[in-house]
């Protein structure tokens, strides 16, 4: 029988109305969060040099992402892993300013969130809470942060999709879960680890054929272990027509959870698109006035919920285009292809410049 994810539930839903009902007012002059961008590899040599100094100029916290597979059998016996991995790793530390806090973001998992990155063929029938599999992504993960020293990292990207996909292994996933968090914490306390979470599944009528209210229990099994409520959203990706989402949207998502709250990647596109997926065609109708709404929007909410940070898609279009895995990555920039301004890029910088200070 499916396990359903009900443990410590009711005590966490009702202590974030608490949390949430006594909200304390934000200064207009001071922002909670660190605002960054967010790249999955490192940028060609050609462009490097432009876009971090980009990243300097536009943002206060640098994202590092790594979606691209682990080196289980490396992790597993303490070998070094292969130079592509290890030059990826040396490039973006050397091209991180030191002014800039750093979030890691990392996840044992495959890009569809339905199995576990691509395996060893001696592995193959592993699950999630095998002892090797456990042992080798701790090693991953204690050897990215200690080679980038972060203030954030993210131990699993968007892990609650794995409930999504294949609810019949969550309580699996769930252990190796909890066992990395936990040695990572005893290994480093001083870093905020935690996990992130898609957040479209969280919300009623957002995704369809959804159940929003079994996904939330099961966001807030993740919950327990995890030191943020970080929340991986991209609100074009609707049901609803013209891709308006409804008022009061991220009041809702924002407000799930007790845990501080952090935007561990969002954006919103500039372009219509269509796009062909597994679950049928998306089409999608923003413009540059409905991302500068979006941006707004958000900020506004991050200030509101005392946000720790909020990190967006890359600045620029062309910065990201090499690695687009559908139409969508083309169009979020915050700049157009040619290096102009977008209206949203505005609402960006006027946050921006607002003193951070930590709530």
């Amino acid at each position: 029988m499916m396990r359903k994810p009900f443990r410590s539930t009711i005590a966490a839903l009702l202590s974030c109305l608490i949390w949430f009902g006594c909200s304390k007012d934000v200064s207009p002059e001071t922002r909670s969060f660190y605002m960054g961008f967010e790249f999955s590899s490192h940028p060609p040599s050609d462009i490097a040099g432009p876009v971090y100094a980009r990243l300097e100029a536009e943002s206060d916290i640098i994202s590092h992402r790594f979606d691209n597979g682990v080196p289980w059998i490396e992790a597993l016996n303490g070998a070094p892993f292969p130079e592509a991995v290890t030059n990826d790793w040396t490039l973006r530390r050397n091209r991180t300013n030191a002014s800039q806090k750093i979030y890691l973001s990392a996840t044992p998992l495959n890009s569809a969130r339905n199995a576990l990155a691509a395996l060893p063929a001696a592995w193959s029938t592993y699950t999630y809470d095998h002892a090797d599999v456990k042992a080798a992504y701790l090693n991953y993960c204690s050897r990215l942060i200690g080679f980038f020293h972060p203030h954030y990292f993210n131990m699993a990207i968007e892990a609650n999709l794995v409930y999504v996909n294949d609810p019949q292994k969550w309580s699996d996933y769930l252990r190796l879960h909890a066992y990395v968090y936990q040695q990572l914490k005893a290994m480093y306390p001083e870093v905020v680890i935690f996990t992130s979470v898609e957040g479209g599944h969280l919300l009623e009528g957002f995704v369809t054929g959804n159940d929003h209210v079994q996904q939330r229990l099961a966001v807030m099994e993740l919950m327990e272990y995890s030191d943020l409520y970080a929340v991986s959203f991209y609100p074009y990706r609707n049901v609803y027509p013209g891709n308006l989402y409804p008022d009061g949207t991220l009041d809702r998502l924002f407000s799930i959870s007790h845990k501080p709250l952090a935007v561990a990647e969002t954006g919103y596109t500039a372009k219509p698109f269509v796009a062909h997926t597994g679950a049928g065609v998306l089409a999608s109708y923003p413009d540059p006035f409905r991302q500068q709404k979006y941006t707004r929007d958000l900020l506004k909410a991050c200030q509101q919920y005392r946000a720790v940070f909020v990190i967006n898609e890359a600045p620029r279009v062309n910065d990201m285009i090499q690695y687009s895995f559908n139409p969508p990555s083309n169009h979020p920039g915050l700049n157009d292809k040619k290096g102009n301004t977008r209206p949203a890029l505005m609402t960006w910088r006027e946050f921006l410049s607002k003193k951070h200070q930590a709530q």
